[in-house]
């Protein structure tokens, strides 16, 4: 795993993500390395390193698409945290959510924002219940 795709994917990773996606991608390797070195190489080695979008765009997007799926609160959970550690303000994450309320309908939307709450309640960001 030292080719620079997974060197550079590995440091993006790192700048969005920190321990959170250290830990998904170690938590994969006694089971399927592989997968973890394309998790590495793909999205972040190619993907993000792309010019066009900055990261705080990339990121609400990336929230956008995993609260349309529905069911994927672990991933999102990674992904506001990677929002927040890049620099999204949380109105702008809930409003991301919201939008999609519209567009994947309102039980995404939900799930979506109950993670995001959660996310937001661990960060310190709103009291918790």
């Amino acid at each position: 795993m030292d080719s620079q795709r997974f060197t550079t994917g590995l440091e993006k990773l790192h700048e969005i993500d920190g321990e959170a996606g250290k830990m998904v991608i170690e938590s994969l390797q006694s089971i399927a390395p592989d997968l973890a070195k394309y998790t590495i190489e793909f999205p972040f080695g190619d993907i993000y390193q792309r010019p066009g979008l900055d990261l705080q765009k990339r990121e609400l997007i990336t929230v956008a698409a995993l609260a349309a799926l529905g069911h994927c609160q672990p991933q999102l959970a990674v992904h506001t945290h990677g929002a927040l550690n890049v620099g999204c303000k949380p109105e702008e994450i809930v409003e991301t959510v919201i939008q999609m309320a519209v567009y994947a309908g309102f039980p995404a939307a939900l799930n979506a924002m109950f993670t995001v709450k959660a996310v937001f309640s661990e960060r310190g960001l709103i009291e918790s219940e």
